[in-house]
């Protein structure tokens, strides 16, 4: 004779249901939550403009609200386009130079700043600083330290007899400058997120590969570099973005030389402002917009596919 102290469902009542808001259901739950914002603004301000941008590509447009329909004219104008291939040239030569070096002057300010010592605070606060500047502000400090021979950076060099060297003025040093200035305004942000990576992998690790004997150039390669890959691969995957369609590749531009002397800094996104905004050539203006938009698409998908996201194989 079942007793209602047996267990269920000898006194009739319903057996109890699994708890609906397990613990991993309430993580992924509040992972949804912080990702939310940051989803919704990059569809309302780069998902929805990049939509708008291919449509317009398809039209030619006067500025004034005339749209007329030309289909693909706007990508076959790209191909003769000569002035439009030098911007391309440009834009390489930025990103081969400053995404490499930027990458490994931010790397050795990491191991630098990495282990604690006294002040070591301060020492990360001023490679940071320059970050937290606009980069408007950044071109006009920067224009006021090197303009020709009275700039702080030509009084400074006078003594040994460059004095007179033009910095922006002169086409073979104005991109190489503006690569400098960038690296300068990254390096802080980049040491932090590689300095994140570093503190996530184990000092027990290294400890290990010291009592075996390894060199510190040892101890790099084999312990350390293979664990900060991911981080790595984040880093260039974002700085490589950056110098193709990022900030400073149109404000520095713009405010210290407009893409001179002589085209010699006119970067690919430079020449897409000046088709819409001087020429008020917007349709062609869009179409360079998605060809850039398809480019870095590609070439992400191509760096990770080589790199498998920085992931890395253990045993």
């Amino acid at each position: 004779m079942p007793r209602c102290s047996d267990p269920l469902p000898a006194c009739g009542a319903r057996p109890a249901a699994p708890p609906v808001w397990t613990r991993r259901r309430r993580e992924a739950l509040a992972g949804y939550a912080f990702v939310a914002p940051d989803l919704i603004g990059l569809l309302i301000f780069v998902g929805l403009p990049m939509v708008l941008a291919l449509g317009v590509s398809l039209f030619s447009v006067d500025g004034f609200g005339g749209y007329t329909f030309v289909g693909l004219d706007n990508f076959r104008q790209m191909a003769a386009d000569a002035q439009l291939w030098q911007s391309v040239k440009v834009t390489l030569t930025y990103v081969v130079t400053f995404v490499p070096i930027g990458f490994v002057v931010s790397l050795g300010l990491a191991l630098l700043v990495r282990d604690h010592f006294p002040g070591v605070g301060l020492v990360r606060t001023m490679f940071f600083l320059p970050h937290v500047i606009s980069l408007v502000v950044v071109g006009v400090v920067w224009q006021f330290l090197l303009v020709d021979k009275q700039g702080a950076v030509p009084a400074l060099l006078r003594p040994v007899g460059l004095g007179e060297v033009s910095f922006l003025g002169n086409p073979a040093l104005a991109l190489g400058s503006l690569v400098v200035i960038s690296i300068w305004f990254l390096m802080g942000y980049q040491m932090l997120i590689l300095l994140g990576g570093l503190k996530d992998i184990p000092k027990e690790y290294e400890e290990a590969a010291r009592v075996d004997g390894a060199t510190a150039w040892q101890r790099f390669r084999h312990v350390i570099w293979p664990l900060l890959r991911p981080t790595s691969f984040f880093v260039l995957v974002n700085s490589t973005v950056g110098a193709v369609t990022g900030l400073q590749a149109f404000d520095l531009v713009y405010v210290l030389t407009k893409g001179g002397p002589a085209g010699s800094t006119s970067t690919v996104v430079f020449y897409i402002y000046q088709q819409a905004f001087t020429f008020n050539n917007y349709g062609y203006a869009a179409a360079l917009t998605t060809a850039v938009v398809a480019f870095l698409v590609v070439a992400t998908g191509l760096m990770f596919g080589a790199t498998k996201g920085g992931r890395f194989d253990v045993g």
